[in-house]
């Protein structure tokens, strides 16, 4: 599908919707422009508000192929462009001496050539992106790499095509839809942000939050899903080493579910909040926050 059939910012509010994705009509906006635009789409937050999501959903909505780059420390060009597949070129280096061995001549620049042909070429995702566009390349958490990666990004965002010396130029015949996601770990450099359309995607309200996971957990009754979702936006305002994303209370709400649970109580939440937090000490704290709002 081109991206130039989303008519509006309604449009693809509604399409990335029936994904099961709710977004709000500034998010909606700004991810209509980059469409239109084809700019990089770059979106900051907090962990968990969503951000890999969109590129997911933006994906389905518009049913192209999701090319996912996970950035790390240490991370550079090799990881994202291209690499030789040395096995494939062994073996065929050695098909090439045993036809020489047997009589048939074989020329050795012919043969050095054929090393680097496109069959022996394993694309990483920044190439896959570009040859199979139409797709969606997600370049997730860009900030846990180097500034030098990031330069090397900036590079190929301003031209969609890299060069690899033996075989030429990979263009994309058409720009891919590109998501940039950042925890805001470290700034990115002016620059690459210049290059993409930016947006910060902040935790959802209350009302959306229970609209996200009646529709992405509709098996969870509405009164447990409104109890869930009310104790989650209280427990991200008490200082937690790492508040709870949507991701953490959709599984909370569902394990509670998967439990019986009509009505939160406290010893079952006690014993769920595993699904809704990952350090001890914040384990802790939400437990003393829970007895005081369950029992007020």
């Amino acid at each position: 599908m081109e991206t130039d059939v989303v008519a509006s910012a309604a449009d693809i509010a509604g399409r990335l919707g029936e994904t099961g994705y709710l977004c709000d009509d500034a998010l909606a906006t700004v991810a209509f422009l980059a469409l239109r635009m084809q700019r990089p789409l770059l979106l900051e937050g907090e962990p968990g508000t969503g951000k890999t999501a969109l590129a997911e959903a933006v994906a389905d909505a518009l049913d192209l192929p999701l090319v996912r780059l996970q950035c790390y420390e240490g991370i550079d060009a090799t990881q994202a462009l291209y690499d030789w597949d040395f096995p494939r070129q062994i073996l065929h280096l050695r098909a090439l001496e045993a036809a020489g061995a047997s009589g048939d001549g074989v020329d050795v620049q012919e043969a050095e050539k054929s090393l680097y042909d496109e069959r022996f070429l394993l694309a990483r995702p920044v190439l896959a992106a570009l040859q199979q566009s139409p797709a969606v390349l997600l370049v997730d958490e860009v900030d846990r790499a180097d500034d030098e990666f990031e330069a090397f990004l900036l590079e190929v965002l301003s031209t969609y095509q890299v060069s690899i010396p033996e075989l030429g130029t990979v263009a994309a015949a058409t720009p891919p839809v590109v998501v940039l996601t950042s925890n805001r770990t470290r700034e990115l450099h002016d620059a690459l942000k210049r290059r993409c359309l930016y947006h910060w995607i902040d935790h959802p309200g209350l009302e959306r939050e229970v609209q996200i996971v009646r529709s992405r957990a509709p098996e969870v009754s509405e009164e447990l899903t409104r109890q869930v979702v009310g104790v989650v936006q209280q427990l991200r305002e008490i200082g937690l080493q790492k508040p709870p994303g949507v991701a953490e209370t959709l599984d909370w709400a569902r394990a509670l579910h998967h439990l019986g649970t009509a009505t939160l109580d406290l010893e079952t939440s006690a014993r769920t909040l595993g699904a809704l937090v990952k350090y001890r000490e914040d384990s802790q704290r939400v437990q003393q926050a829970l007895d005081q709002m369950l029992r007020a």
